[in-house]
């Protein structure tokens, strides 16, 4: 049952591990293709049981508070990114040789025979906008698509729904890609690696080897970010189709196989006749929105999968002019008082954050929540000349002013001790306090939020409505 297809699911034993957004679908799937699942899941609370008895009411068996046994007789796991590799039920499973698919897995095999290519974007940061530009870019060029995988379409439904594709942009996380051995894109990128998920991958090798599985078997186009030469290494380790090649991006002058930016235009130097002396023109900076240097990069990365698909720049243009991030990705809220006010609320870890403040010149950040085992010195040190000042929020603040201290020391920093629902406007309150006119008040915390707020949308929220408030 390894690596050839199955095509007879009847009756298979197949056991899919946890409950959650992919664990269900998975779950109806595959009983709906005639196996025989059981579902474990490790938590046994009120929402548990209310989806256990929505799954068994199906004829599907549901195991609560017992994630670690491996059932009997199961001859495949199924299981939701999440789960740790280091999980008993693996160790059981690999003793047994039980194959273990995750979600994208089970999509990719599931796919008919005219199914669609998979044009596929991993990285640390900017898969999401990553993903909508490329699909707005396809849109553009009149194809059928749909931005899935981590974000949007579910994966299983756009490859088993009614709708027909013509090629998909699939955003896929480095859980997703560990448990997705037979995956092969049309063509892939790595927009970025940065320590990040490590408590999961177990070290940084460990984390960037399941990023760069993305590239296997690609048959077009590798993409990777000339500046992060961390993803250069990956597509030269990677076991490509023949013919495939690597495409550079960079916010610099493209050579021959590369797309960059000359005097504020995007241009391809990859997929143009006699790449050696042309080039072709796609868009302008300002065709992207935001226009932030990160966000460049995004637009260039989504262009380089577009062309390697074959689209027409004057497509990439279109879909980049038409496209708009999601919330709290570096979102103007308002001027007040010729300050300027950026949510940025997504940024939830260093390397997102850094990217954020290399987008303005003159700040005061709003930076702090739970910092998930990261480190501030090198975030700090590259963004000090940047700061006009600094508000500390959340439960791991001082790993941040500390850093400060031994890096911008002459930085003002107000360091704010409180959680109630009042402590966003007092740190706008501060922040305004703080800023001159022509700065930009930036919140990009480094850290997640759920030490003070459910999410990173409600932390956003919380603060363009303190904006609001001392606007008004």
């Amino acid at each position: 049952m390894g690596s050839q297809e199955v095509t007879d699911w009847q009756g298979k034993n197949v056991t899919v591990a946890g409950l959650g957004v992919s664990g269900i679908p998975a779950a109806k799937v595959l009983h709906g293709l005639g196996a025989v699942v059981t579902v474990v899941n490790d938590g046994d609370d009120e929402r548990s049981r209310e989806q256990a008895a929505e799954l068994e009411a199906l004829g599907i068996t549901v195991r609560l508070g017992d994630g670690a046994t491996l059932p009997e007789g199961t001859e495949l796991i199924v299981t939701a990114p999440g789960w740790k590799p280091d999980k008993p039920l693996f160790a059981a499973a690999a003793q047994a040789d039980v194959p273990i698919w995750g979600d994208v897995e089970l999509a990719w095999r599931l796919r008919g025979p005219d199914a669609a290519p998979w044009l596929a974007v991993t990285g640390t940061n900017g898969k999401t906008t990553t993903v909508q530009m490329l699909a707005s870019i396809l849109k553009a060029a009149g194809l059928r698509t749909a931005a899935v995988g981590n974000i949007g379409v579910s994966l299983l439904d756009a490859v088993l729904g009614e709708e027909r594709y013509d090629v998909l942009a699939v955003e896929l996380s480095s859980y997703q890609l560990h448990w997705a051995p037979s995956l092969r894109a049309h063509s892939a990128a790595v927009l970025n690696l940065a320590p990040d998920h490590l408590d999961w991958h177990g070290s940084m090798e460990a984390y960037a080897a399941d990023k760069g599985r993305i590239y296997e078997g690609n048959r077009v186009a590798c993409v990777y970010n000339m500046a992060d030469k961390a993803t250069e290494d990956l597509v030269r380790e990677a076991d490509v189709e023949e013919g495939c090649r690597a495409i550079g991006f960079t916010l610099g002058t493209p050579g021959p196989s590369q797309l960059g930016v000359v005097e504020g235009i995007l241009v391809d130097r990859a997929f143009v006749e006699d790449r050696q002396k042309n080039a072709q023109e796609l868009a302008e900076v300002s065709d992207v929105h935001p226009a932030a240097p990160h966000n460049i990069a995004n637009a260039l990365a989504a262009a380089a999968l577009a062309r390697a698909f074959g689209v027409p720049a004057s497509a990439v243009r279109d879909g980049l002019r038409a496209f708009r991030p999601d919330a709290h990705r570096i979102a103007h809220v308002a001027d007040v008082d010729a300050v300027a006010y950026v949510d940025d609320s997504k940024a939830t870890n260093t390397h997102a954050a850094e990217a954020s403040l290399a987008a303005y010149e003159s700040i005061v950040w709003i930076a702090g929540g739970l910092a998930k085992g990261a480190t501030f010195d090198e975030l700090v040190a590259k963004s000090a000349k940047r700061l006009r000042g600094v508000v500390l929020i959340g439960a791991d603040r001082a790993l941040i002013g500390e850093a400060l201290a031994r890096h911008a020391p002459e930085v003002p920093v107000v360091d704010l001790d409180r959680t109630d629902t009042g402590a966003m406007l007092a740190a706008v309150q501060e922040a305004a306090r703080l800023s001159e006119p022509g700065d930009t008040v930036l919140l990009a915390p480094a850290c997640a939020s759920m030490d003070m707020f459910t999410n990173y949308n409600k932390r956003g929220d919380a603060f363009a409505e303190a904006v609001r408030e001392l606007g008004a």
